[in-house]
C-alpha cells in the first residue's frame, strides 16, 4: 500500500492540458485532442501517461496515490492518480500528459445522489430494468391433514407500492398434475409485508412452485418443503391421557389443582401467586330517571356484595314552594329531594342532582349524568334498586388467589424451567383444558411411564391454568364473550351500565416491555376498548402474578402462554411502533433457529394427536404473523427476564370439504372440539418440555 501524501505544489495558477488518449501509427493523423480542465485547487482521479519509468519510480518513492497496477503504453508507464491541479501541473512540466479524467471529487457524491433517484424510481414503479418486477418466495411448504395434501406459499415482489400488481403461484405435484392459485396483497401498519394466500388444497405432494406477477415477473422454480417434517417420539403402550370431560369454570379448576395437590404430594407442590384478584365483584349501579328521558347514574363506592346490593334510590318532589335540593342516606335509601321555585315547580337538573349525591354522599356513592342527559330537567324518579348484575350465584365473591402447579422430582431450582399458563383471556375457555391435561399426563404418567419419569427428574413444571378467573367467571356466567378482567378503570359516563361487558383490562396489553405507554402498536388507552391497557404497565394483580411467578423461579428459561383461538404458533417480538414499524429487537441469528427448530418440534407434536398442523404462515414472531400486541407477557419474558417465550393460539381453523373453505372454531366451540384441542395441544406442551430438557443438557 502506497503512503499518501501532499505534494509541494509548483503551479499557482489554473492550466490547460491537452493531451492525446490514443497515440495512432505511423502516417496516421492525430485526432483533435479533448482539453483536460482541472483548476489548481481541484482534485481528480487523472490517468497520466507518464514521461518514464524513472518518473514512475519517483511517484512511487514519494508515496503517490496510485489507484491501481500501473500499465505500460507506447514504451511509456500509465497510472490512474489521485491529483491536484498543482501536482498535475508539475508532472506535465516533468514530460508526463493526461490522457483522461477518471473522476472528479465530488463526482462520487452526484452520482450516489443519482443513484438513489434511480433506486427510488424503480421502487416506486416495481419494474427491473427490463420492465419486470422481482419476486422472491418466502416461504414455499406441503403437508397433509385428514388424509388430504395442502400447500402454502408467500411471496414478496419489489414493486412494493403498486396495490395493483398481482400474483399468482403456479404448482406441480409428483405425478404431473398441475394448477395455479392467486395471491393477495398483505399489508400491515400501512406497509407492504408480501403476497400470500390460505392453504391450498392439492392432489398429491407438491415438487415444484414457481411464481408470476402481473407485471412481467418470474420467480425461480423452487422445490416446497414438507410442513413441519417433526414428529415427536411414540407413546407407549399404556401411555395414560384424556383427563378432560367438560368445560372448567376457575372455580372447577380450583378444585382440580386442589384435587392433583393432593394425589401427588411426591410430584407437585401448589403455589399461591402473591397478588389476589379482584374476584367476582362489581360495584352495585342503577339508573336514577329514565335514560330514554333524563337519568343520572347512582352507583355505590363499595361491591355490591358489601352490602350495597338492594340500596335503592329515589328522587322526590319535596311538595313545597322555594325548597332546596337535599341528599340523604337512611335506611338503604338514597333519597334526593329536587329543589323548587316559587311557584312550587322542580328547578335541579341531572347535573345538580349528581353533583349533589357526589357532594353529600360521596364516601357511598358517586354519581354521573347518563351519557345524554346533561342539563336536563331531573324527573321525580324511583325508588329503583341498585345491583352488581352479577349471575354467578354460586362464585365465591372474595378477592381471589391465584394458582399454580409445580411439578417434578427436584423442584428446588436445580433442573431447567418450563412455565405454562393460560387463560389471560377471560373468553378462551379451551385454553386451561389444554394446561391441566398436560398437567396431569405428566403426573399420572411419571409414574407408569419411564420416559415421563426421566423428564420430570430433568425439569421443573410450571403451570398457571387460570390467569384471568374473575374475568373467566364473567365469561361463563354473564358474558361469554368477556375478554378482560373484572377491574373498571373508566370514569365519567364510560361507568354507565350499558357498558358492563366492555369494562375490564386486557391482561395481555398490561405488561411492561413494548408497551402501549412505551408508544408501541396493539393496545388502548381507551378503557372501554377490548384491548385497554390499563392505567400503567403491571397495574393488574393478574399480570403480576406471571411475572413474579417468573422472578422468583430464574430456572425457568422457557415459557408457552396458551391463548385461542385460530392455530398460531408465536414468539417474540411481539409488538412494534407505528412510524416505520419498527419492531422490538429481532433475536439473535442462533436464538432465532431456536425458536423456529422448536416450533417445528412442538407443531409436530401437536398433529400426531389428530392430524391438525399449524400453518407455516402462522408459524413465527407475533408481530409479522399475527399482529402488534403492545405490553404482551412473552415480550416481557423474553426481553427482560430472558425465557424463551411462546404463545399457542390452539383451535386450528377446520377445512369443510364440501364447501372448500377454512372454517373458524370460535372461542367456546362444541366440547367435542375443545377436548380434541386439549389432547393435542397438551401433547404440544409435553414436546415442549423435551425441548427444554435437550436445551439444558446442550448447554452443560
Amino acid at each position: 500500500m502506497f503512503v499518501r501524501r501532499r505534494w509541494t505544489a509548483l503551479a499557482t495558477t489554473g492550466i490547460l492540458i491537452t493531451a492525446a488518449l490514443s497515440h495512432p501509427g505511423p502516417g496516421v493523423a492525430a485526432p483533435a485532442a479533448p482539453a483536460i480542465t482541472l483548476a489548481p485547487t481541484e482534485t481528480a482521479l487523472v490517468r497520466v501517461r507518464l514521461a518514464d519509468e524513472a518518473q514512475l519510480a519517483r511517484l512511487v518513492a514519494g508515496g503517490a496515490d496510485l489507484a491501481n497496477r500501473p500499465r505500460s503504453r507506447d514504451g511509456h508507464p500509465v497510472a490512474d492518480l489521485v491529483l491536484t491541479g498543482r501536482q498535475l501541473a508539475d508532472l506535465t512540466r516533468q514530460g508526463a500528459d493526461a490522457l483522461q479524467v477518471v473522476q472528479r471529487a465530488d463526482d462520487g457524491a452526484r452520482r450516489l445522489a443519482e443513484s438513489a433517484r434511480a433506486a427510488q424510481a424503480r421502487t416506486r414503479a416495481g419494474l427491473r430494468a427490463d420492465g419486470a418486477d422481482t419476486l422472491q418466495f418466502l416461504q414455499a411448504y406441503w403437508w397433509t391433514t385428514g388424509g388430504k395434501t395442502f400447500l402454502q406459499a408467500q411471496v414478496a415482489t419489489t414493486a412494493t407500492d403498486d396495490p395493483d400488481v398481482e400474483i399468482t403461484v403456479s404448482w406441480r405435484t409428483a405425478d404431473g398434475a398441475t394448477g395455479s392459485f392467486p395471491l393477495y396483497r398483505f399489508e400491515d401498519s400501512g406497509e407492504y409485508q408480501y403476497h400470500y394466500a390460505l392453504p391450498q388444497p392439492v392432489p398429491g405432494r407438491p415438487v415444484q412452485f414457481t411464481a408470476t406477477s402481473s407485471l412481467g415477473g418470474t420467480s425461480r422454480p423452487v422445490t416446497p418443503a414438507r410442513w413441519p417434517d417433526a414428529t415427536p417420539p411414540p407413546q407407549p403402550a399404556g401411555y395414560q391421557k384424556d383427563f378432560i370431560d367438560a368445560y372448567l369454570t376457575p372455580v372447577d379448576i380450583r378444585a382440580r389443582i386442589a384435587r392433583l395437590g393432593r394425589q401427588y404430594r411426591d410430584l407437585v407442590d401448589v403455589i399461591d401467586l402473591p397478588n389476589r384478584t379482584q374476584g367476582y365483584r362489581r360495584t352495585a349501579a342503577a339508573y336514577l330517571g329514565d335514560p330514554a328521558v333524563a337519568a343520572v347514574v347512582v352507583e355505590s363506592v363499595r361491591f355490591g356484595d358489601q352490602g350495597m346490593n338492594g340500596v335503592q334510590a329515589r328522587t322526590v318532589d319535596p311538595g313545597g314552594a322555594s325548597r332546596p335540593l337535599t341528599v340523604r342516606y337512611r335506611d338503604r335509601v338514597l333519597t334526593v329531594s329536587l329543589a323548587t321555585d316559587a311557584a312550587g315547580k322542580v328547578t335541579s337538573s341531572t347535573d345538580d342532582v349528581a353533583a349533589a349525591i357526589n357532594a353529600r354522599q360521596g364516601s357511598r356513592f358517586r354519581a354521573t349524568v347518563e351519557d345524554g342527559s346533561a342539563g336536563l330537567p331531573m324527573p321525580v324518579a324511583g325508588p329503583v334498586r341498585l345491583d352488581d348484575g352479577l349471575q354467578g350465584a354460586e362464585v365465591p365473591t372474595r378477592p381471589w388467589t391465584v394458582q399454580a402447579l409445580r411439578i417434578g422430582r427436584h423442584r428446588d431450582g436445580s433442573r431447567v424451567g418450563v412455565l405454562a399458563y393460560s387463560q389471560e383471556h377471560a373468553r378462551e375457555w379451551a385454553t386451561p383444558l389444554v394446561t391441566l391435561e398436560f398437567a396431569e399426563r405428566l403426573l399420572a404418567n411419571a409414574r407408569t411411564d419411564a420416559a415421563t419419569r426421566q423428564l420430570l427428574e430433568q425439569v421443573d413444571v410450571f403451570v398457571i391454568p387460570t390467569v384471568n378467573p374473575d374475568g373467566a367467571n364473567y365469561s361463563f356466567h354473564d358474558y361469554n364473550l368477556q375478554r378482560k378482567n373484572l377491574v373498571n378503570h373508566c370514569t365519567g359516563t364510560a361507568r354507565d351500565p350499558r357498558y358492563r361487558t366492555t369494562w375490564g383490562v386486557d391482561v395481555n396489553r398490561n405488561y411492561t416491555v413494548g408497551s402501549l405507554f412505551d408508544g408501541y402498536v396493539g393496545a388502548s388507552a381507551n378503557c372501554l376498548s377490548g384491548n385497554y391497557a390499563g392505567t400503567a404497565e403491571l397495574s393488574e394483580a393478574e399480570s403480576r402474578n406471571v411475572i413474579d411467578l417468573a422472578r422468583a423461579h430464574p430456572n425457568i428459561r422457557f415459557a408457552m402462554n396458551v391463548h385461542s383461538y385460530g392455530g398460531y404458533f408465536m414468539w417474540p417480538p411481539g409488538a412494534y411502533r407505528a412510524d416505520g414499524r419498527v419492531t422490538l429487537p429481532r433475536p439473535s441469528i442462533d436464538e432465532s433457529t431456536l425458536f423456529l427448530a422448536s416450533a417445528r418440534r412442538i407443531v409436530g407434536a401437536i398433529a400426531a394427536e389428530r392430524g391438525t398442523v399449524t400453518w407455516p404462515s402462522q408459524t413465527g414472531p407475533v408481530a409479522d404473523v399475527l399482529y402488534s400486541a403492545a405490553g404482551n407477557s412473552a415480550d416481557q419474558l423474553y426481553y427482560e427476564l430472558g425465557i424463551f417465550a411462546w404463545d399457542f393460539e390452539v383451535g386450528n381453523d377446520r377445512w369443510n370439504e364440501t364447501t372448500g373453505q377454512w372454517e373458524g372454531v370460535g372461542f367456546q366451540p362444541p366440547f367435542d372440539e375443545a377436548h380434541g384441542e386439549s389432547q393435542e395441544y397438551a401433547g404440544g406442551l409435553v414436546e415442549l418440555v423435551r425441548v427444554a430438557r435437550d436445551y439444558a443438557a446442550g448447554a452443560r
